[in-house]
């Protein structure tokens, strides 16, 4: 008999990606309370970033945690979290939770021209 180890209301039953996606969404629902105009602000999680052809050869730069995209061309504006990299650097849910804000809270501060530390005064803290 195959099916399900777990039945869908339990959060074993959660992918990973999932978990994680909720993990981000957790993050910016926190910030939106002090900042509502996050809600302009399209979020997203894409496994790993992109490398153009340019970057490949001979790259030696980090790889990013995340990125953001000021708005354009009648798009919003972008926030985008890589799960592979930031699983990688965090050992724990809870590890991963704060990494996560901390890389949101970043690139909501890139956006918008200020400090992490005025996005989210509790920056760093944790």
């Amino acid at each position: 008999m195959r099916g399900p180890i777990a039945p869908p209301q339990v959060p074993l039953a959660a992918s990973r990606a999932e978990t994680f996606a909720d993990l981000v969404q957790d993050s910016v629902e926190r910030l939106e309370r002090r900042w509502p105009q996050l809600a302009d602000i399209d979020f997203l999680v894409q496994d790993v970033p992109r490398l153009d052809g340019a970057a490949a050869p001979g790259w030696d730069e980090t790889v990013p945690l995340g990125g953001a995209v000021t708005a354009r061309d009648g798009r919003p504006a972008r926030v985008v979290i890589y799960r592979r990299p930031v699983e990688i650097r965090s050992k724990g849910r809870d590890e991963r939770a704060a990494l996560v804000h901390e890389v949101v809270v970043e690139q909501v501060a890139d956006l918008l021209g200020l400090t992490p530390e005025t996005v989210d005064p509790r920056y760093g803290e944790d």
